[in-house]
């Protein structure tokens, strides 16, 4: 097992029992660091509501939720629109946005929060979260890090989101049992994890291809995913595929 890999294997045992906000807040912070970040933030918005856990200055937290700059953030606004996991700030990256966001920036670069990669997470009728790793660096190849690590970190997002709610949300969403999901979507979704295509997957289980996906699909709006990467995080999180 690479280091990486142990790492991550590390942060999933280490979740699992996470039961408050300063538990989610260790774990996250612990493989923030080993990814080479400094600091780390989980934002989710439902309509007026927030919630952030965070290793970011408590100064620029306080800052920001008083200033109202969760409607001003650039990479909020971004997460709200794209799937896949982007960087920005970093070496060679051009000026974002209007002169207000502009400033913006450069006033999180006071509390060391310069560029970061983060893993956007669409949920229904306009809620949406944002698993963020940030650095102080401004030198930084960001855009080779993502590239190099961009499946991890979209899994180590996916699975602290799935955890939290789980673990903070009053009702849980853990109803769902294993024998809800037929053993053909767990197998895809098994298959899935270890990083195999829809075509790999045709051929492993000897289905058709467009089968591989009917199953993912009822999967995932089983599980209530917003993605098939997420019903992944999710089944695993809930022990459907071991």
């Amino acid at each position: 097992m690479s280091p990486v890999e142990s790492n991550f294997q590390e942060f999933i045992d280490s979740i699992q029992t996470a039961s408050d906000t300063a538990e989610f807040e260790r774990v996250a912070t612990r493989v923030t660091q080993k990814l080479g970040f400094q600091r780390f933030a989980y934002l989710r918005l439902t309509g007026e509501t927030s919630m952030l856990i965070s290793s970011y200055p408590k100064s620029w937290t306080s800052r920001y939720f008083q200033l109202g700059y969760q409607q001003l953030d650039p990479v909020v606004h971004r997460a709200r629109i794209e799937r896949a996991l982007f960087s920005w700030g970093g070496e060679g990256s051009a000026p974002v946005g209007n002169r207000e966001q502009r400033r913006f920036f450069d006033e999180a670069a006071t509390f060391g929060i310069t560029s970061g990669v983060t893993v956007p997470i669409r949920g229904g009728f306009g809620r949406m979260a944002a698993f963020t790793l940030a650095t102080d660096d401004r030198e930084v190849d960001l855009e080779r890090r993502a590239a190099d690590w961009k499946d991890l970190v979209h899994l180590v997002g996916l699975y602290f989101h799935s955890h939290v709610a789980a673990r903070l949300d009053v009702p849980s969403t853990d109803k769902l049992t294993g024998s809800e999901l037929t053993q053909r979507e767990r197998q895809c979704l098994a298959w899935t994890a270890q990083g195999k295509t829809v075509a790999d997957i045709a051929v492993l289980i000897q289905i058709a291809p467009r089968t591989v996906v009917f199953h993912l699909e009822n999967a995932r709006r089983k599980l209530g995913a917003a993605s098939i990467a997420q019903c992944v995080a999710e089944a695993l999180r809930r022990g459907l595929l071991s």
